[in-house]
């Protein structure tokens, strides 16, 4: 005889939760893996788990009407005869077009001219609109080369060879068959409405030496004007930041974990690659350990969300932050707005991410031009402009709090860690005290 306990609520198991069994149930029906866009939804320590010790005795504030905090950036300094020159180190992170729709690309391209930053292409090539609304483009050259041509390698003011990304390190890009229209299938040399995947590595080396020879073939290419950037995901950041470095890298972008996708498996992104909190420190290390600190710019993306990230991100040792998925909220993303069609779509505002399937009520990552009309470019690159203005006077804000009159003079020595994680991710000493995990000592 079987007694149920009224007083004692149904235990559901913190192993099989609700989302687990929905997913065991739809790989059982479909057969197939998920497919989705945007970062990971699990919590992993981040920049949240960190604070700022503001000055008061032993350290002396600046004065925030009176004392100027420069905020500007000097990308590709090593080797390029041109190297860019930001006001701040808030830059916009690769999406193509094709995963976003023109409309919002101009929008990115707007924005970051207003604020005096750059964008990024992304996969699939080179836009008009983008090259010509954006006053600093950074064209990535990507496993899939797609879209890849000499001309616009040299209409960009510098270079990102994508070796990996953040949600998907080791793994190449998605772009399903509703998204290619024909604009995007003539940009890549693809068949209209066929999925399309990318390769996950590039065609024509294997290793860090094939890495140097593209480098210089790069650079022959575009006169060695242009700074080249490489990018890795976040995995073994000690050493890929070490080979990138050794093969003639001008700067190094580092993505986390939290940096987001337009679509790729569901396990890949909960599942693979580092948070970006964790990536961070062994960058610098090999950095330091090359004498090459500040001389080789690091760039940190992958969940950077407000002006307290960007300062977290330059004091453990970063020269500036990339952003994607804030970016894109910022221009219109998940607006609640579109609630009606959310719902609709199966999902809310805040939690949209199928943005592979084309039909994102904000007009932004789709391909049909009707939702793309909805975007309006102008409105949008000025919505994206107020946000970087803001997180950059926030960044200010909290350096001119530590007593720095330049974002890159914050330090790790201005920072403590609320978690016993996040002090060993970023060698951080927690908070009330002057250690972390692995130092040694109290």
């Amino acid at each position: 005889m079987s007694y149920h306990n009224p007083y004692t609520p149904p235990r559901k198991s913190a192993t099989f939760d609700d989302h687990t069994l929905a997913e065991i149930r739809r790989a059982a029906a479909t057969g197939i893996y998920d497919i989705r866009g945007g970062g990971t939804k699990r919590k992993v320590p981040h920049f949240d788990d960190l604070l700022f010790l503001g000055a008061s005795i032993s350290r002396y504030p600046l004065e925030g009407y009176r004392e100027k905090c420069d905020t500007t950036v000097v990308l590709g300094s090593r080797f390029a005869k041109k190297p860019i020159t930001l006001k701040t180190p808030i830059t916009i992170a690769g999406m193509s077009f094709g995963a976003l729709s023109g409309n919002a690309k101009e929008a990115l391209g707007r924005g970051a001219t207003l604020a005096g930053t750059s964008t990024t292409t992304g996969d699939g090539g080179m836009t008009d609109e983008e090259r010509g609304h954006s006053q600093t483009l950074v064209y990535q050259y990507l496993p899939s080369r797609y879209g890849m041509n000499p001309k616009d390698l040299r209409r960009a003011d510098a270079i990102e060879v994508v070796v990996g990304q953040g949600a998907k390190p080791g793994g190449g890009g998605m772009l399903l068959g509703q998204k290619i229209s024909d604009r995007v299938a003539n940009m890549r040399n693809l068949p209209k409405g066929i999925d399309q995947r990318s390769a996950c590595r590039h065609p024509d080396w294997t290793g860090p030496d094939d890495l140097e020879i593209k480098i210089m073939e790069l650079r022959e290419i575009t006169d060695w004007e242009k700074p080249i950037y490489v990018k890795v995901g976040g995995a073994r950041p000690y050493y890929d930041t070490a080979l990138a470095v050794k093969a003639g890298a001008d700067v190094v972008v580092l993505d986390g974990m939290q940096g987001g996708t337009a679509a790729t498996q569901d396990v890949f992104i909960e599942n693979v690659g580092m948070p970006t909190l964790a990536c961070i420190r062994p960058a610098v290390q090999a950095l330091q350990d090359l004498g090459m600190h500040r001389q080789v710019q690091l760039i940190i993306s992958g969940g950077i969300r407000s002006g307290a990230d960007v300062a977290k991100a330059l004091a453990l040792g970063a020269d500036a932050v990339a952003i994607g998925t804030a970016a894109l909220v910022a221009i219109g993303d998940n607006d609640p707005k579109w609630e009606e069609e959310y719902q609709k779509l199966g999902t809310t505002a805040g939690a949209y991410d199928d943005w592979h399937e084309g039909r994102d009520p904000a007009g932004i990552t789709t391909q049909d031009p009707e939702l793309a009309k909805r975007l309006d470019p102008v409105a949008a690159g000025r919505r994206l402009a107020n946000y970087l203005k803001v997180m950059t006077l926030e960044a200010q804000t909290i350096a001119r709090a530590c007593g720095k009159n330049h974002l890159h003079n914050l330090e790790p020595e201005d920072l403590c860690a609320l978690t016993m994680e996040a002090a060993a991710m970023a060698q951080i000493p927690l908070a009330g005290t002057n250690w972390y995990p692995g130092k040694g000592g109290f």
